[in-house]
């Protein structure tokens, strides 16, 4: 459908073009990989971490994005940038409401009549009781749930048109294992003869960025097609599973022990920002309208993950053949 100029000597470039904000973070990176790989023309912005092949834009700067979106005329924006570590959203509160609702302001402002995906949370909701549909209403229990939900607000006050994205605990492909609170349990499966133990409460729903990445995708090509595409949506992977659940998983996905790793069912006191109990999310309004991607096994996507970070990497032969 699309009218491609081809020329001789010409780099082809596909008509449709994407701004990934947050692009060198963990969901960023995946979601900019999923459009670059699928004929979508990205751009990726980061800040701290840009590297040459990211374009470095302070999104607090309403000029910078500006000449961002001027510049490069996205269809689509995808925006990933947050501070996402509630405990550091506690300490670092004023940084962290800047970037996770002022920046959003800025960006919807300037968005117009792009098709705007802001990715939140189901930290938005308290967890008493779940599952939580697009329309319940939102009770956040900490600053870090807090901010998102007044990120959402401000994406669709200014740009009613926008989607907004929310999706649990997210795991993939880490640059280190600290970068993800799934994959961060990984020291603790293979510490071994060390005796620990993991949080047993909560129950969470570890979710693989390279699903939700697809699933951004499936909405921007519809929005691309479908003016009327806006609103909440949710999304998330199906296994419920506490850390400790998760860790043994972990352990079982590379063959390790996990005899060591102790269940702990009560918080201990001043552990940080407040969690949701289980802030499951309902999802079938993707479902419905034909945009949800089937979740990957946790055990396929943490393999995929972490595979890099095994000591003996002859163990793919152990675990695959």
């Amino acid at each position: 459908t699309a009218n491609f100029n081809y020329q001789d000597n010409e780099v082809y470039t596909p008509y449709r073009r994407v701004l990934v904000t947050g692009a060198t973070g963990l969901l960023g990176r995946a979601v900019y990989k999923e459009f670059k790989n699928n004929d979508w023309d990205a751009l990726g912005s980061g800040y701290n971490r840009a590297r040459p092949c990211f374009l470095k834009c302070n999104l607090l700067d309403e000029d910078a994005v500006r000449g961002v979106i001027q510049g490069f005329q996205p269809h689509v924006i995808v925006h990933c940038a947050a501070e996402r570590r509630p405990d550091v959203v506690e300490r670092h509160t004023e940084a962290a409401i800047n970037l996770n609702v002022h920046a959003c302001a800025s960006l919807a402002k300037e968005a117009g009549g792009i098709f705007l995906i802001y990715i939140s949370t189901d930290y938005v909701f308290d967890g008493r009781n779940p599952p939580y549909g697009e329309n319940d209403a939102p009770n956040p229990l900490n600053l870090y749930g807090k901010s998102k939900l007044e990120g959402e607000r401000e994406i669709l006050r200014h740009c009613p048109g926008a989607a907004v994205l929310r999706v649990p605990i997210l795991f993939g492909e880490v640059e280190k294992v600290e970068e993800s609170a799934v994959t961060v349990l990984w020291d603790r499966v293979q510490e071994g003869a060390e005796s620990c133990t993991i949080d047993h409460c909560q129950q969470r729903f570890p979710t693989y960025t390279n699903d939700v990445a697809h699933v951004c995708r499936n909405m921007a090509e519809r929005a691309l097609q479908d003016p009327s595409l806006r609103g909440i949506f949710h999304y998330s992977a199906k296994e419920q599973m506490t850390k400790y659940e998760m860790a043994c998983a972990i352990a079982d996905a590379f063959n390790l022990p996990s005899s060591h790793l102790i269940p702990m069912t009560e918080q201990p006191a001043g552990a940080g920002a407040q969690r949701p109990q289980n802030a499951q999310l309902e999802c079938s309004r993707l479902e419905l309208l034909g945009m949800s991607v089937e979740p990957t096994p946790f055990k396929t996507a943490i393999r995929d993950s972490l595979w890099p970070f095994q000591h003996d990497k002859r163990w793919r032969q152990t675990v695959f053949h």
